[in-house]
């Protein structure tokens, strides 16, 4: 009874769908979180009679024939790269990302991440970290005795020294794309890092052409639709219990079979 297995492939493929849509919901207030979606595909197919196979000694074509589909399995958990909201924090180390690009964070062990999340500090030093205390690349420090400091669309970090007039530049930010932003792997903590699938990283100035501008004071929020997400939890469910009555239903006319005299 084939429909056992192949119910059962459907009911862990529906399995994982909900395990993605939790995630999705879990980080709906995650800042710069980009949410997950999951792809199947067919299995295998088994051929009792093969499609453009003769049937005759005439040789006709049998136009169809019989295929019979062995269930369903997770082919992909796709992350979709489309701009969340911006919304005002009103801190000066908050950056948001308008378009395309990453900031590159230097780890502890010497690699380089990369991240959506512009939620940056000063750490004892004065240099702009992560909330993690990781370095953001290149490294900026900003003088102790600055008493404004203005990030522009292009990353520049202009600070306003006690007893001058003008603006000094202490540094420029940077910005990496890739090929294929969806090819990253993601390490947790906001945190991507590249991978063959990626390609290499490309980095450029912001506002440039390919890449976003930087918007100080703001943060990008979440890409995650709640009434989508919820939809589509609702006709995973309604599938996972479609699939498992199937194997109630095979399950019976097994036992059927079983009884006959």
């Amino acid at each position: 009874m084939r429909a056992l297995s192949i119910a059962a492939t459907g009911m862990l493929a529906q399995q994982r769908n909900v395990e993605v849509v939790s995630n999705n919901l879990a980080n709906m207030n995650t800042t710069s979180y980009m949410r997950r979606r999951t792809e199947f595909h067919d299995l295998l197919y088994q051929n009792l009679r093969r499609v453009g196979s003769t049937s005759s000694d005439a040789g006709t074509i049998v136009p169809s024939g019989v295929q019979l589909g062995l269930g369903v399995k997770l082919a992909a958990v796709y992350r979709i790269h489309e701009q969340g909201n911006l919304t005002a924090t009103d801190n000066t180390f908050d950056l948001a990302i308008q378009g395309k690009g990453f900031f590159q964070i230097e780890l502890p062990s010497g690699d380089t991440a990369y991240a959506r999340d512009g939620t940056f500090q000063l750490n004892a030093s004065g240099e702009i970290v992560t909330h993690d205390g990781y370095s953001v690349e290149p490294g900026i420090t900003i003088p102790t005795n600055a008493i404004d400091v203005t990030i522009n669309s292009s990353g520049q970090v202009l600070v306003k020294l006690q007893g001058q007039v003008a603006l000094s530049n202490v540094g420029q930010l940077q910005l990496a794309t890739f090929a294929n932003p969806a090819g990253l792997q993601a390490e947790g903590g906001n945190l991507f890092s590249e991978t063959p699938a990626s390609g290499k990283a490309t980095t450029g100035t912001p506002g440039a052409a390919g890449y976003g501008s930087l918007l100080q004071g703001f943060l990008e929020t979440s890409n995650v639709n709640s009434v989508e997400e919820i939809a589509t939890l609702i006709s995973a469910q309604r599938a996972y219990e479609m699939n498992s009555k199937v194997i109630q239903t095979a399950d019976e006319m097994m036992g059927t079979s079983a009884n006959l005299r």
